[in-house]
């Protein structure tokens, strides 16, 4: 198999939620764990991190990742989806795991693969643990990519988990109330394993009370650090994901971790160009200043709203697309009055379609103009712009996932 037939088998043969959706999102951990033995259980060969939530888990996992990448140590980072190239996924001191390494996971394993028939999102955390294990990372940074306690990476015991907040979404999945949603990302908390929680609320606060006394879990808030260093993540959302990794950091230095003051602070300003991350609050251009971020539920979205009201533009025009299993008539009712909207499709199966869309803004009696190709939709706000205006392009990681110079 080449790299493209490999990508293929991976895409297309197998359940994933990237693509599909809920189909795919499988409540059982079976074919994790029993691939994980096929290869020797490399999981337990590698020290590592948690991270869950509904928002700020991406961000989080990348400037932890930066901060030990600072301090001098070999650091592994897995995270998900990715935007344009699969091998984002997994990454060592930033570096992608190799198209070659790729092809030769899947070949070496096929007939595991065959036999236990995991799902795209199962063989790829095996994928990762393998890959981790094999150049002997000192410490990998986890996130989770759905919920928690049924999530393929849950299969770790850490050196710490950290959940950076809750929030309603894949409500049809992890439940349709903050507690339940909770209860599900603290399925991450192992005994005996410290817990830092980015951000408090009294609605959840319980649930992980609850989890952690039951686990033997001592469990840390975030919401006291007062002194928030710098970083080049853009976005005012971002001081809340800092205080849950500055408060990690404390509990790994506590663990014996030698993690400078320094390195802190050379990791948190330079986490772009020490992990690759991209999507978060990204400036494309300049004149008029267009900026994509991939926030696409109804907190982040609130979030990315409010940034944008605090700029400084004579006009603003966003072009948005959405996913199926989002409430999207939330998303359009945030939207500030007189703003140019150009709407499009990205072009996963997962995509909402251009007409449910119109529908929906339509009933809403809200202007706007509807393009398919995101890229087009793009070029038709740039002109319709004038250089002091501002164009913002989101609702979904896929829409953000196809802009042509990402």
């Amino acid at each position: 198999m080449n790299y493209q037939e490999t990508l293929d088998f991976l895409f297309q043969a197998l359940p994933m939620y990237q693509r599909v959706g809920k189909t795919a999102f499988k409540k059982d951990l079976s074919n994790t764990i029993a691939l994980c033995e096929h290869l020797g259980n490399p999981q337990e060969k590698f020290k590592s991190v948690h991270i869950a939530g509904t928002n700020g888990k991406g961000s989080s996992s990348h400037m932890l990742a930066a901060i030990l990448q600072a301090s001098g140590l070999k650091v592994g980072l897995y995270t998900s989806p990715h935007l344009k190239n699969f091998t984002e996924r997994i990454r060592i001191n930033g570096k992608e795991i190799s198209r070659d390494a790729v092809v030769g996971f899947v070949e070496n394993n096929k007939e595991a693969i065959t036999a236990i028939k995991p799902s795209f999102f199962e063989m790829t955390v095996a994928m990762a643990f393998d890959h981790f294990a094999r150049e002997k990372v000192d410490i990998a940074v986890i996130e989770v990519g759905l919920g928690g306690r049924f999530d393929s990476t849950n299969v770790i015991t850490p050196e710490l988990s950290l959940i950076t907040n809750i929030g309603y979404d894949h409500m049809d999945m992890l439940g349709d109330t903050l507690p339940q949603i909770a209860k599900e990302k603290a399925g991450i908390i192992k005994p005996n394993v410290p817990a830092v929680i980015s951000e408090s609320d009294p609605e959840v606060n319980p649930v992980f009370e609850a989890v952690a006394k039951e686990k033997g879990a001592t469990l840390y808030y975030a919401d006291g650090q007062n002194e928030i260093p710098p970083t080049d993540l853009m976005g005012n959302y971002q001081s809340r994901n800092v205080r849950g990794v500055l408060k990690s950091i404390e509990i790994l230095q506590s663990q014996g971790w030698s993690i400078s003051k320094e390195a802190v602070y050379r990791g948190l300003s330079q986490v772009t160009a020490l992990t690759g991350l991209k999507g978060r609050w990204q400036i494309l251009n300049i004149n008029p200043l267009t900026i994509c971020d991939t926030g696409h539920n109804k907190e982040a979205f609130q979030l990315i709203i409010n940034q944008l009201e605090g700029l400084d533009f004579s006009t603003l025009y966003m072009v948005l697309g959405f996913v199926n299993d989002k409430n999207v008539d939330d998303l359009i009712q945030m939207i500030p009055d007189n703003t140019n909207l150009v709407f499009c499709q990205s072009s996963v199966p997962r995509a909402m379609p251009l007409q449910t869309i119109k529908e929906k803004v339509e009933s809403l009696n809200i202007e706007a103009r509807y393009i398919t190709d995101v890229n087009e939709a793009i070029a038709t706000a740039t002109k319709m712009a004038n250089a002091d205006d501002l164009i913002f392009v989101g609702g979904s990681t896929f829409v953000v996932a196809e802009i042509d110079n990402l």
